[in-house]
């Protein structure tokens, strides 16, 4: 996925502040998994990206074993 800003917001961070989100994401298959990076500009300007670790999607309507 690409695009300004995370579930529509473009938040502006001091030292020490987090933001925290939900979002999702439709899947053809009841698990999968989800990958990727934050690019983010500093206060002067510059680009830098923070790796997202992977991470399981499950679904809670499906039992069975989880990621």
């Amino acid at each position: 996925m690409r695009g300004a800003g995370v579930v529509g917001e473009q938040p502006t961070l001091a030292p020490g502040q987090r933001f925290e989100y939900t979002s999702g994401a439709p899947l053809t298959t009841p698990t999968g998994f989800m990958v990727g990076a934050y690019q983010m500009q500093d206060v002067k300007g510059e680009m830098f990206e923070v790796d997202i670790p992977a991470f399981s999607l499950d679904s809670p309507h499906t039992s069975g074993k989880l990621h």
